[in-house]
């Protein structure tokens, strides 16, 4: 994974919940290429044609609440999205995402960011740089072992690294 990445913002607002992420009639399928079809579609019907790879959605408090499905952090993922910031997100979202290899970031400031606005992330020194607007924000620190998950694509690719290594 690279430590740093560019993209543009999609904006979106407080109490964003799963069934806005990926709605319950997409839940019949577990593939990620078409879950991500669907990603964001009942917030934004038009998302997956107006982003590009690398985008970065953006969001207020509790992003990711609702249902604890794993379609949601895959959905946004597999569509091309590098990460989502948001000033908060709800628990489960959270551990969902990192064992689904995507990545989220807390930036207290995620207000501050404006709906196509050109950011450039950086994990390493923990800062959002708004491009567009000279600013830069700090985000929360991501755990070390939570940084192994990302780094190694989700859960499952860090259990099946683990596994090879025990094997060796």
């Amino acid at each position: 994974m690279n430590n740093s990445f560019n993209g543009k913002a999609f904006v979106f607002g407080d109490n964003i919940d799963t069934d806005l992420i990926i709605a319950a009639r997409y839940l019949n399928t577990s593939n990620p290429t078409e879950l991500a079809k669907h990603a964001m579609e009942d917030a934004d019907p038009e998302f997956v044609n107006k982003i590009s790879r690398g985008d970065i959605i953006v969001a207020g408090e509790n992003f990711g609440c609702g249902s604890s499905r794993e379609h949601a952090p895959v959905a946004i993922k597999y569509a091309g999205i590098s990460a989502v910031i948001a000033k908060s997100f709800a628990r489960i979202f959270y551990r969902n995402a990192f064992n689904t290899g995507l990545v989220i970031l807390e930036v207290k400031e995620a207000d501050k960011i404006s709906e196509g606005d050109e950011l450039k992330v950086d994990l390493a020194a923990g800062t959002v740089q708004n491009i567009t607007k000279g600013e830069t924000y700090a985000f929360n620190a991501i755990p070390p072992f939570m940084m192994e998950l990302l780094n190694a694509g989700g859960l499952m690719e860090y259990a099946a690294e683990e596994i090879k290594k025990a094997n060796v």
